[in-house]
């Protein structure tokens, strides 16, 4: 498969995983994908937590309310540091971004499904920070993201896009020529 092959064919994952388990060389290079993106001034911002114990997933599932990814045999937490880069912005958004879409785009790669949830974890009810809790993670990581991994029962729903022509333009904006 070709870079642009999974990109096409990289699609967020609701469903219901098989019950497989995902081998830890798998996980590894899924995780090594995620570091080796760019990240802002190279502050390296990104780190990754695979999860693959039953048991550890199962006390991680016992905090995300409303569940997701449930049957997933294995997963993969995003931690971030909000560290300044240059000129007192922070560029952590967009490292772990950069991280989270190489990790999913390896996946597929691999055979796998996923989803990136953010929102869900990172919303008023905290579910990030009981997470980081049961991952035993030190104080100014933040845990952004939960990306479940497995070999899915079935394949993704597709999401309608626009045409390129309608978001896409060379030399001005709405040019057709």
């Amino acid at each position: 498969m070709n870079v642009l092959e999974a990109i096409e064919k990289r699609h967020s994952y609701r469903g219901m995983y098989k019950d497989i388990p995902v081998p830890r060389r798998d996980l590894i290079k899924i995780m090594e994908a995620g570091l080796a993106a760019p990240s802002g001034c190279n502050k390296q911002t990104t780190s990754l937590i695979a999860i693959d114990d039953p048991e550890v997933l199962k006390k991680l599932h016992s905090v995300i309310v409303p569940p997701i990814g449930e049957t997933a045999p294995a997963a993969i937490c995003v931690l971030t540091q909000r560290i300044k880069a240059y000129r007192d912005k922070c560029y952590a958004i967009q490292d772990y971004a950069a991280a989270i879409e190489n990790m999913l785009l390896e996946a597929v790669e691999l055979g796998y499904q996923s989803c990136w949830y953010e929102g869900h974890v990172t919303d008023d009810d905290n579910i990030g920070e009981k997470m980081a809790k049961i991952l035993n993670v030190p104080e100014g990581y933040e845990l952004i993201c939960f990306l479940p991994i497995g070999i899915g029962e079935s394949e993704p729903a597709l999401p309608n896009k626009k045409p390129f022509a309608e978001r896409a333009w060379f030399n001005s904006f709405g040019a057709t020529e």
